[in-house]
């Protein structure tokens, strides 16, 4: 499929992903600001919304309220991706960013890692759909 924006419209409008949709507006919104559309994907796919990239993403108090807003689809995607690498904790998965006196994310730093977490791999999953993106993500 073209990156262009009615597919990524078209991606929004097929989905029964609440974040899936969130994400989709994300792209939306950043179209005008960009020349080459994939690097609406890759600016945040190769420097990670910890670089900024993502402004409603910066402060716990946005991240944490991305992550409760968004916790059971991120929560099944990180099950999902723990199942698929054959890791069972997200200490595995995130290495020494994963608070380890936190395990269920009770906390704003791993919820905040969490939120983060959510944003890129759907946004990664969106992009998949791109034919210009399959090299670059």
């Amino acid at each position: 499929m073209k990156l262009t924006l009615s597919n990524v419209k078209e991606i929004k409008r097929n989905s029964d992903s609440p974040l899936t949709k969130r994400v989709c507006n994300y792209v939306i919104g950043r179209w005008g600001d960009y020349n080459d559309k994939r690097y609406i994907f890759t600016d945040v796919l190769h420097n990670g919304c910890c670089s900024g990239v993502v402004s409603e993403l910066i402060y716990y108090y946005d991240t944490v309220r991305f992550y409760k807003q968004y916790r059971q689809e991120i929560n099944e995607m990180l099950y999902n991706i723990m199942n698929e690498t054959g890791l069972y904790a997200p200490s595995e998965l995130f290495g020494d960013k994963w608070d380890k006196e936190d395990p269920l994310a009770q906390d704003d730093f791993n919820q905040n890692l969490l939120a983060w977490f959510g944003f890129e791999e759907t946004l990664r999953n969106i992009g998949y759909n791109f034919e210009t993106l399959q090299n670059c993500i």
